[in-house]
């Protein structure tokens, strides 16, 4: 929200925008998610409208006018900078103009909102005294989008009540601006003094150089590093050290599973020990985290919505300066304590901490994104540490891809009949849709879908309309989740570029669909990239790393680094089964029964953990009935289920916890909850058994990405199947060895990994595999087990 700079010889200098500043002090009253909620200004159509206002205006009007004043302190300088919509001169009279568009019926609004208000008449202070005027009017521009009826609210102001109200609004930011400099202050002296808390492991001084060095030069890197070299600690330290020499002002810690966020909250705490005075959060999901057992954002609902904006800055300034290390279960009590939202206290929390661990939506995705850091025009000096960020590529996609669904609109349709605006504005959309269908057999690239954009539109505009009218009833869930659907395709269409597809298809049940598919995300996520000062990506399997810089980055620039596992490679066995196959063609019992061989001899061989790997549930299934028939009563067995509760995940794991004579065999899915994030050191987990080369069914969008990446010279097989398939084996594979103590074995079970273009994104430490075959592979066990115990 705000950035400091200091020098030695001048006090500190705090940048700050009017609009922050004013959303920051002004907002009061209910938090409401029945209100809609599109910031109309962002939108094209809201672009438009600006612009089409701004030119009616006449010669007397400038538009789009940057203010920036500077405003001194005892402590410190304030910048206050900003962009007028529009500044009108005539006959003497200076109006400041600020527009605002809006979908709700214009003749409701009464009076300028509160922060529009405030917001302009920042504007006018700054333009009044860098121009000396003695007088100054405000003007605020309501502008209904469909209709493009215009409501003016003037006033004038002397400029010494304006200087009286802009020196009350400076007066209660200054606690916070003098909160952050003691504490950046405090902070970067504790840092000093920071040790790396271990011995460095190999490879781990090479990781933690290589990072400080991109923070420092400003640079993006992809670290390939085997699980076990410490990575976490590798990159947060070196990433903290620079902070405390001004090399970044705010670390981003991303992740894509919860687990990993308490790892990278655990060495954040480690360096604290050690006398760090470094504030970190870790956010939490809304859903997780509510107080209530629905969750409702609105007053009549939550006791913490009402209310919730009269009380959070004093909520947040007790935080800030009272707690270090901010959990979930720290954050509930907080919320409770003041009687406001948890979820948005850990994100107004936020704006004032060190370190934020979150998960990858919070910075990337654009209906989730904290608005505070990377909303339009918003940037920092933030360094991005993304850990497991091969997982990055898909939820990247998903992120940047949307769909509108015909039965949908027919659904909403039903469900606000009473509503005739809205319901013949759906209706248009479903007989859009409808045409399209016509013209789809099965499924269709697209060209373009600018007619359809456009009822959309319009729809988005009446659904806020709708929403607005009824803001003080309970609006069903599901149409506010096909609001804030058409809402998302409206903003990724107006993102299409040649990274897209637009493909229509026919639905299993007779559905029709308009997809906007994001087959290369590296473009949309270098929008939020470019808002900090370095990245650092980093993964156990970012193998090839050229596909990883091509789909995540866009940054010439960006280089990477390879680590060489630390770990004795005697004391891991790596078997590649040659004469077994996944392959669809010689699927049946036979080959089932195989597989379920080779995993009773795995786990016959030495008595221990193991889990088993598989590319798919049916798959799993199928081994799973034979195995039951040949396995003996000694060895015990789990099995993944499909939807497993969080419970279901716990009771799962406590198998291998267990101190047990035999062995336990954990059956389960690549690509699935326990194929990484998962920590089983030691005799916890001996062994990993990976059946397939985890290559993803093919489908509709696999086939549209191998076509996309030929077209454009690529080798399409290996961008839509091989690539993301062989990153699950090795996440999988990746189970067994974390620790320098653990020993175990890991079979790859599929004559496919033999051949050469999958041997070539093999990890270099898997340079010692060996074949084997379901005669041979009890002796080789055998002998390496033998080596392991004598």
């Amino acid at each position: 929200m705000s950035q400091i700079e200091i020098s030695q010889k001048e006090k500190p200098l705090i940048r700050i925008s009017v609009r922050h500043l004013v959303e920051f002090l002004e907002k009061e009253g209910d938090l409401d998610n029945r209100q809609g909620s599109v910031d109309m200004d962002a939108m094209q159509l809201g672009a438009k409208i600006h612009r089409k206002i701004q030119k009616s205006m006449g010669s007397h009007y400038t538009p789009e006018v940057s203010l920036k004043e500077t405003f001194s302190f005892d402590a410190f300088e304030l910048s206050l900078e900003g962009r007028a919509d529009g500044i009108f001169t005539e006959d003497g009279e200076i109006l400041v103009d600020e527009i605002k568009g809006i979908s709700k019926d214009i003749a409701s609004i009464e009076a300028p909102a509160h922060e529009h208000l405030s917001q302009a008449k920042c504007y006018a202070y700054i333009y009044g005294r860098q121009n000396e005027y003695e007088k100054i009017g405000v003007q605020m521009t309501y502008c209904q989008m469909e209709t493009e009826e215009i409501r003016r609210f003037t006033e004038m102001y002397a400029f010494q009540e304006l200087e009286d109200w802009m020196k009350g609004l400076l007066k209660r930011y200054e606690k916070w601006a003098l909160f952050r400099i003691d504490h950046e202050e405090e902070r970067n002296e504790s840092i000093r003094g920071l040790e790396f808390p271990y011995d460095y492991r190999e490879g781990q001084r090479d990781v933690a150089v290589s990072v400080y060095r991109s923070i420092a030069q400003e640079k993006r890197l992809f670290i390939q590093a085997p699980t076990g070299v410490g990575k976490t600690m590798a990159t947060l330290f070196p990433a903290v050290k620079a902070t405390g020499e001004g090399k970044g002002e705010k670390i981003f810690y991303l992740t894509a599973k919860t687990v990993t966020r308490t790892v990278a909250t655990s060495a954040a705490t480690l360096l604290m020990e050690q006398g760090l005075r470094y504030k970190t959060i870790a956010l939490t999901a809304k859903e997780k985290i509510c107080l209530m057992e629905e969750c409702e954002c609105n007053p009549d609902h939550c006791p913490y919505a009402k209310g919730h904006f009269d009380r959070i800055n004093d909520a947040v300034y007790d935080g800030i300066t009272t707690l270090e290390v901010v959990s979930r279960e720290v954050l509930e009590e907080h919320a409770k304590k003041w009687k406001v939202c948890p979820f948005e206290l850990g994100l107004d929390i936020s704006l004032w901490f060190d370190l934020i661990v979150c998960d990858y939506n919070y910075v990337f995705d654009p209906n989730a994104h904290l608005k505070r850091f990377f909303g339009e025009g918003v940037s920092g000096d933030y360094i991005f540490l993304i850990d497991e960020a091969h997982n990055l590529v898909e939820r990247a996609r998903s992120m940047y891809s949307s769909e509108l669904v015909k039965e949908d609109v027919l659904k909403i349709r039903r469900k606000v009949k009473d509503d005739v605006k809205l319901y013949r504005v759906l209706d248009g959309c479903n007989k859009k849709l409808l045409s399209l269908r016509k013209e789809c057999e099965d499924y269709q690239v697209l060209p373009n879908a600018n007619d359809l954009y456009l009822t959309v539109t319009k729809l988005l505009l009446e659904m806020d309309r709708y929403l607005e009218d009824h803001r003080n009833e309970k609006i069903e869930d599901e149409i506010l989740e096909f609001y804030f659907n058409i809402r998302n395709f409206l903003y990724i269409y107006e993102h299409l570029d040649e990274d897209y597809l637009i493909y229509s298809e026919v639905l299993k049940e007779g559905g029709f669909k308009v997809h906007l598919f994001c087959v290369n995300p590296a473009r949309m996520l270098e929008s939020y990239l470019s808002k900090g000062r370095a990245t650092i990506f980093f993964s156990a399997t970012f193998l090839p790393i050229y596909y990883y810089k091509e789909l995540l980055n866009q940054d010439k620039e960006a280089y990477a680094i390879y680590v060489n596992s630390p770990f004795d490679r005697s004391k891991r066995l790596l078997l590649q089964g040659v004469d077994v196959s996944t392959k669809y063609s010689k699927r049946g019992p036979a080959m089932y029964r195989k597989y379920a061989q080779y995993i009773i001899q795995v786990a016959a061989s030495y008595a221990g953990n193991y889990l088993a790997f598989f590319p798919s549930y049916q798959f799993m299934n199928a081994v799973y009935e034979e195995f039951k028939e040949l396995v003996s009563d000694e060895v015990e067995y789990a099995l993944q289920s499909s939807f497993m509760s969080e419970e279901s995940r716990e009771i799962f794991l406590e198998n291998f916890e267990e101190v047990r004579e035999n062995s336990f065999i954990g059956f389960c899915v690549m690509g699935g909850i326990f194929s990484e994030g998962i920590d089983l050191v030691e005799d916890k987990l001996v062994g990993a058994i990976v059946i397939g080369t985890g290559i993803p069914q093919i489908g509709r969008e696999r086939g549209l990405l191998q076509e996309y990446f030929d077209q454009n010279g690529r080798r399409g097989f290996d961008y839509a199947y091989l690539y993301p398939g062989m990153n699950k084996v090795q996440q999988s594979a990746g189970r067994v060895i974390r620790t320098e103590a653990d020993r175990g074995v890991i079979l790859l079970l599929d004559e496919r990994f033999g051949r050469r273009e999958y041997q070539e994104i093999f990890p270099r430490e898997w340079q010692d595999i060996k074949p084997c075959r379901l005669e041979d592979v009890t002796k080789q066990l055998e002998e390496f087990w033998e080596g392991e115990t004598s």
